[in-house]
């Protein structure tokens, strides 16, 4: 398949177009605006393959978008791009209602558009995979039961709610016009080419560079934390094998409250740093707790039966194995982070 990725030099999105490159025959074509938090250095390798094609496009602009599809023909579309840090959404929230809201109907629009134009067999292939995060299910008790797929949506920041809004509307064009539309809600993403500002890539940044390690609150928030490789196969599954309507959470059964989190790299930073420790000092020691985050949501945890059961998928990444990679992929790629950073 020819296969439109939208958000494709951002963390997830170029992991993405890695793994189909590397993984598959798909080809790609990557839409992406190119905002802060994209990285054409992540694909620098690609670029002179035939079965990839870049489109600078934000899709905001719904006539730039359409003559993207027109011009490339997808036979499915993938949607990542997004604005996705909550920081960033308290701070500004209109750019996340353009991008996540405004964004995704232009998508999926133009998909509407490509789908109708198919005949019969090329129509029983499409899909439009729109991935979204967990957190529009909001925040969970220490005690409270894993969130599944019919679980009540429940957000509780600009991010969350906009993320929320963009897949009411993927399933509205499901159900009214018959658009092959899948919904994926994963867990928090670790692994390489993450955006620095990120909770992982923060840690090491900030312990490499001597700087004291931010930690909300009191640490005891607690995430599922997903390796970004298993996020993907997943999607690769979802794409090929799903049917039209469905919804998937895709977690790693992984949890850990941030101050783990943190730890855990500090012990990896500890071993895997020349000197064995941060400018004379272990890199626990640099942990400093702020104020707490608005609106911070304790946790978020999913239930993955569905997907392990009718995609046989599960997720392959320990979370002692994919930290460590992490971790030396950052230590081993500080060229590419710093220039991130300084930009």
């Amino acid at each position: 398949m020819k296969v439109l990725v939208t958000g494709g030099m951002g963390f997830i999105g170029s992991n993405f177009i890695r793994h189909l490159l590397g993984e598959t025959v798909h080809s790609v074509v990557n839409v992406d605006k190119l905002t802060y938090a994209a990285n054409p250095r992540s694909l620098l390798e690609f670029e002179s393959d035939g079965r990839y094609q870049f489109h600078q496009c934000d899709i905001v602009d719904e006539a730039a978008i359409q003559k993207v599809f027109v011009a490339e023909a997808p036979d499915a579309v993938v949607h990542l791009a997004a604005e996705s840090h909550v920081d960033r959404s308290i701070a500004s929230p209109s750019d996340f209602i353009q991008t996540n809201i405004v964004g995704t109907f232009n998508l999926l629009s133009c998909a509407l558009d490509r789908f109708e134009s198919l005949d019969s067999c090329a129509r029983s292939r499409f899909r439009f995979v729109h991935v979204s995060t967990d957190e529009v299910f909001g925040s969970l008790a220490a005690s409270d039961p894993l969130t599944d797929e019919q679980s009540r949506y429940d957000p509780s920041s600009p991010y969350s709610a906009s993320k929320a809004g963009s897949d009411h509307l993927a399933r509205a064009w499901q159900v009214t016009y018959g658009l092959p539309v899948v919904v994926t809600n994963a867990a928090n993403n670790y692994g390489p080419f993450q955006y620095p500002e990120k909770f992982i890539p923060t840690i090491i940044s900030r312990a490499v560079n001597g700087k004291q390690i931010p930690v909300y609150g009191d640490g005891k928030n607690v995430r599922d934390w997903l390796h970004v490789q298993d996020h993907c196969i997943a999607l690769q599954r979802v794409l090929e094998e799903s049917a039209p309507g469905e919804t998937y959470n895709i977690g790693a059964d992984n949890e850990r409250s941030n101050l783990a989190v943190v730890h855990k790299v500090c012990e990896l930073l500890d071993e895997l740093v020349e000197d064995g420790v941060g400018f004379g000092r272990k890199h626990s020691e640099m942990i400093e707790f702020v104020t707490d985050r608005k609106g911070h949501d304790f946790r978020y945890a999913l239930n993955t039966e569905k997907i392990r059961r009718e995609l046989a998928w599960v997720p392959e990444m320990s979370w002692e194995a994919g930290i460590r990679e992490t971790v030396q992929w950052y230590l081993e790629n500080r060229s590419w982070w710093m220039r991130v950073e300084n930009s």
